[in-house]
């Protein structure tokens, strides 16, 4: 028996090592458990480094490894994923911009030589600028100067990208597919000088576009404008989309908001878009009588009728 035990654990330590490695560079929001959780039951052995501030602590149960980092330690992750030998990289959850337009950025988050070397034409100098694609890449060049990818989480875990279609009982009216297809458009240009990725809509008149304040907010400010309720949000990929970073991302979070705003339906691009826990989500949009809808991106560039059901 004892040696028939034995035999187990050797085996199932071999298992262990054997799963492939997956880091994560995990920020704000649910969608990093979400990533974790899912690698987990994959099979995938998972080294985390949670930003300080914004990363959630119960990705330290879920992962093999986890470890906080500052918001500019860029050399300290990178030794971090080097030394557990981790080659793979995705980076998941939301990064609060605002936090790099605060008085004394650079002394609050006590960047490491390497994030001074590669960041100072954009913060010190000015030289460059600090779109989100801007930034977001250089980090992902300077990984790859030391051998590290970066993937999107989707390449591991598919099945987190919705699908065409309405996510929960109710499709659109007509008014509100009108206002989806005038918002996409708009959307799409936000995206395109990647600005943001989401457009409140009334009747055909946008009332809050997204920048750096987020999803949450831009639908916040909406319902401020929009007293009589029942807007539309779209939110979209950039036409220039990396999917290795700054996915579209909802979940319940988004469609509270909305309820409180006062907001009606939400569009969404299918096969660009996470919906965290859909199934919950689709739920709380029927008992609150909202229209969430993922929509091929063809249907509305090819100027093609889209085919979402309506209201009836």
């Amino acid at each position: 028996m004892a040696s028939q035990l034995q035999s187990n654990s050797t085996a199932e330590r071999i298992v262990r090592i054997d799963r492939p490695k997956v880091g994560l560079m995990a920020g704000w929001g649910r969608y990093p458990v979400v990533v974790a959780e899912a690698l987990r039951r994959e099979g995938y052995r998972t080294h985390c480094l949670g930003v300080e501030g914004h990363a959630d602590p119960a990705l330290a149960e879920l992962c093999d490894d986890f470890h906080w980092i500052g918001l500019a330690q860029l050399g300290h992750a990178i030794r971090y994923f080097r030394r557990h030998e981790v080659r793979d990289v995705t980076m998941v959850g939301k990064v609060q911009k605002s936090l790099l337009f605060q008085p004394w950025v650079w002394l609050k988050h006590l960047p490491d030589w390497r994030a001074v070397r590669r960041f100072y034409p954009h913060f010190l100098l000015g030289r460059k600028d600090r779109k989100d694609d801007t930034l977001l890449g250089a980090v992902v060049e300077e990984f790859a100067r030391d051998g590290i990818r970066f993937s999107p989480a989707t390449d591991f875990l598919p099945q987190l990208l919705v699908k065409p279609g309405p996510i929960g009982r109710r499709g659109l009216s007509g008014w509100q597919r009108r206002d989806v297809e005038f918002g996409w458009n708009i959307a799409k240009q936000l995206g395109r000088l990647d600005v943001g990725q989401s457009v409140a809509v009334k009747n055909r008149a946008a009332l809050a576009v997204e920048a750096i304040e987020g999803t949450d907010e831009c639908i916040r400010r909406a319902g401020t404008h929009c007293r009589a309720g029942g807007f539309t949000v779209v939110k979209v990929a950039k036409p220039q989309q990396d999917m290795r970073f700054d996915v579209p991302t909802i979940g319940i979070g988004t469609l509270r908001t909305m309820v409180a705003a006062g907001a009606g339906a939400l569009a969404v691009e299918a096969y660009r878009t996470v919906i965290l826990d859909q199934p919950h989500v689709a739920q709380y949009a029927d008992q609150h009588r909202l229209v969430v809808v993922a929509i091929d991106a063809g249907e509305i560039s090819a100027g093609q009728p889209a085919k979402i059901p309506e209201t009836h």
